[in-house]
């Protein structure tokens, strides 16, 4: 699906949470997410910062380090996850993760970590009711117990936790949606992902108060002058949300890092599509039910994403944002391929598969002249 595309469509396929008694019920599989390429707000803003890295990290990940004349940057690819709550998804990606020293990122829904009968305790912003989402809430108080449990063990193996907000609302489920919020609406519901997120801290979730630093929109919308500087001043300093033309560098706008979405060329299709599963879906089968075709659609996003790496460790070396959902369509067909992406990708030479934060510690790292040498190159494109 290309940018803007079936808009509808993907609404009227987001999935609603059923029983919590099944694996596959809503915190596992995730809402669907659109592509609309917006214009970049004009005010690039001050550049933000994260902590340096500690001597630990640097003796662990010997490319965190300032390059040298003539080094190439290393070939970051960052997997992230919407929604991340998933414990039979992320019972698949640990060990791979530890078994090729990759860090991965998941970007947790604010919802997912109320229980049903909490939901009250959640405030949308712009006016719409108290405990109303358009993505369900966390099942039972065993569920949620359960969750923050095997999220602490995410978090000791060194993976990131950032934002998908809460409420998930888009432009054809509850209204008004992200899209149409003020910078007001943003901070409110920013402020209510903090709230839910110290009550699970208080829980026993073992998150820094300050380790969650970015994230990705719902359905990646929002009108970006005025969700940007919500972000910003709730500290955040990434966001993963808009979508690119090819791998591109990440450029400060309005005072974030903006990791952009890639479009790329399926080669099995001959044409462009945003690098995200759900996405990748609609291209294939218009996000069809077709599970005796899983095999072949493993096969054609696996091999999307090898052009795509091989594109890019050749080209510009920009990092490569791998956008996922954990989840069970078309026959696994899409977890599987991202499996086994990570699997072949994460110790290929000069590969390292990383998280948003510690990209910008590199990037913290390197000379400002020679990052906006990298910005300046030609976008990768697996044509």
């Amino acid at each position: 699906m290309t940018t803007g595309l079936a808009l509808g469509l993907v609404l009227a396929l987001v999935m609603t949470l059923g029983s919590h008694e099944g694996p596959a019920n809503q915190a596992d599989t995730g809402p669907l997410p659109m592509a609309p390429r917006l214009p970049a707000p004009k005010d690039a803003g001050p550049t933000p910062t994260v902590p340096a890295p500690t001597p630990e990290q640097v003796q662990k990940q010997p490319w965190m380090h300032k390059l040298t004349p003539g080094e190439k940057p290393p070939q970051f690819v960052l997997f992230s996850f919407d929604g991340a709550v998933s414990k039979q998804h992320w019972d698949k990606v640990l060990p791979i993760a530890k078994a090729k020293n990759a860090h991965v990122t998941g970007l947790l829904s604010g919802v997912y970590m109320l229980a049903d009968p909490d939901k009250n305790q959640y405030q949308p912003p712009a006016g719409l009711k108290r405990g109303l989402s358009d993505i369900s809430f966390g099942g039972t108080r065993q569920d949620v117990a359960a969750r923050i449990a095997y999220l602490n063990q995410v978090i000791a193996d060194g993976h990131e936790i950032g934002t998908h907000y809460n409420g998930h609302f888009c432009t054809s489920g509850s209204q008004p949606s992200v899209d149409k919020w003020d910078t007001a609406a943003w901070n409110a519901e920013l402020a209510q992902f903090k709230q839910i997120v110290d009550k699970a801290r208080a829980a026993g979730l073992n998150l820094p108060a300050d380790a969650v630093r970015g994230g990705r929109t719902p359905c990646l919308e929002g009108n970006w002058d005025q969700a940007f500087p919500a972000m910003a001043a709730n500290g955040l300093v990434y966001d993963t949300s808009k979508v690119a033309l090819g791998v591109q560098w990440p450029t400060v706008q309005n005072g974030l890092y903006e990791f952009p979405m890639p479009e790329v060329r399926v080669p099995a299709l001959g044409k462009q599509v945003v690098m995200m599963d759900f996405n990748l879906w609609y291209s294939l089968n218009q996000a069809k039910d077709e599970p005796w075709r899983a095999a072949d659609f493993t096969q054609i996003v696996l091999d999307t994403y090898k052009s795509v790496h091989q594109a890019a460790l050749n080209g510009n070396r920009a990092p490569i944002v791998v956008g996922n959902h954990f989840n069970e369509w078309n026959g696994n067909a899409f977890s599987t391929a991202m499996e086994q992406f990570m699997e072949y990708v994460c110790d290929k030479p000069e590969t390292v598969c990383a998280t948003y934060t510690e990209v910008i510690q590199w990037m913290q790292l390197q000379d400002p002249a020679v990052l906006d040498q990298l910005r300046r190159m030609p976008a990768a494109r697996n044509w």
